[in-house]
């Protein structure tokens, strides 16, 4: 559970720069 956490969050976050690459 914790690991898929971790992944959600982390793919937010990429997610989110790319946005605002973009």
């Amino acid at each position: 559970m914790f690991y898929m956490d971790l992944m959600f969050s982390m793919i937010c976050m990429l997610l989110l720069i790319i946005c605002v690459l973009v």
